[in-house]
């Protein structure tokens, strides 16, 4: 009854877990290794943030995402590519004057987005988020959505929508009406992530719930919650999203040694459950792009 279940790896994200586990990786070299090895442990999409060589910092350099896609698309891996336009919206208001941020954090929707224009992947990260995140808040405004996204489509990118509660699907459908994304949209239901919707069944049911009817969609739990909340998303005949973005242990105390046993898990599960993985074609197919 259900369309291929896709399977997105989230390589390596920009959270601070470079000190907590030696298999997250830092290098463009490392980054799109994972991901290749994602890519062959089931993985249709990968998911891909970049980070400083030297520090292990998240990074927006043009040179650094440059280097990984090159890499993906020279081995004539089939696998999709979507780019994070996440980096550049953390706010920490400065304690002597909170119109500022304590430190850097701020882009410019521009900014955040020029990798995404000039490399022009299969899809891009879309944050429809302003939420406290953690200790600090994460700053999507309306108008910068916009601004991200008529750029975007105009590239030929396909917007993954990232929501991360019930108000951001709401936002989404808003802009969705205004034209601003082509069909089928596709959502991110993320859950687990301080302070946003938790990893719960109602939570992530109630979020699907809203969705437009046409729309394809996706789902993640972060730390222990990866695995119930990707094999509630496949029963519930949505896509599910691994990876040490999200997850760095394969049980607990036990690490994941890279992304690909993470990935291979969730095939089994999908497989277990009754239903088929998706192949990068597949993907294309399902989500409509060319």
């Amino acid at each position: 009854m259900y369309k291929p279940v896709i399977i997105t790896c989230a390589v390596t994200g920009s959270g601070d877990t470079t000190h907590t586990s030696p298999y997250v990786p830092i290098t463009p070299e490392q980054i799109a290794k994972e991901a290749l090895a994602a890519s062959a442990a089931g993985a249709a999409i990968v998911h891909i943030h970049v980070r400083d060589p030297a520090t292990g910092a998240p990074s927006r350099d043009l040179t650094l995402y440059r280097k990984t896609v090159e890499i993906i698309r020279d081995s004539g891996d089939p696998v999709l590519i979507n780019l994070t336009t996440g980096a550049g919206a953390r706010f920490s208001p400065d304690e002597s004057d909170p119109n500022r941020n304590s430190g850097p954090g701020m882009a410019r929707p521009d900014e955040r987005m020029n990798h995404v224009l000039e490399l022009k992947p299969d899809i891009c990260s879309l944050d429809i988020a302003t939420m406290n995140f953690g200790e600090h808040a994460f700053v999507n405004t309306p108008e910068h959505i916009r601004h991200i996204a008529r750029a975007v489509r105009e590239a030929g990118v396909k917007p993954e929508l990232e929501v991360f509660d019930l108000g951001h699907v709401a936002l989404a459908r808003h802009l969705l009406g205004k034209g601003l994304f082509q069909d089928p949209p596709l959502f991110q239901l993320c859950t687990g992530i301080p302070w946003g919707a938790p990893a719960t069944p109602r939570a992530m049911l109630a979020m699907q719930d809203m969705l437009p009817a046409d729309a394809e969609w996706s789902a993640f739990g972060v730390g222990a919650s990866q695995f119930p909340m990707m094999a509630l998303a496949c029963a519930a005949g949505g896509h599910v999203r691994v990876g040490l973005e999200d997850n760095l242990y394969m049980s607990r105390g036990i690490l994941a040694e890279g992304n690909a046993p993470l990935v291979a898990r969730a095939a089994e599960v999908v497989r277990l459950i009754g239903r088929e993985v998706a192949s990068p074609g597949d993907a294309r197919a399902i989500l409509c792009i060319g």
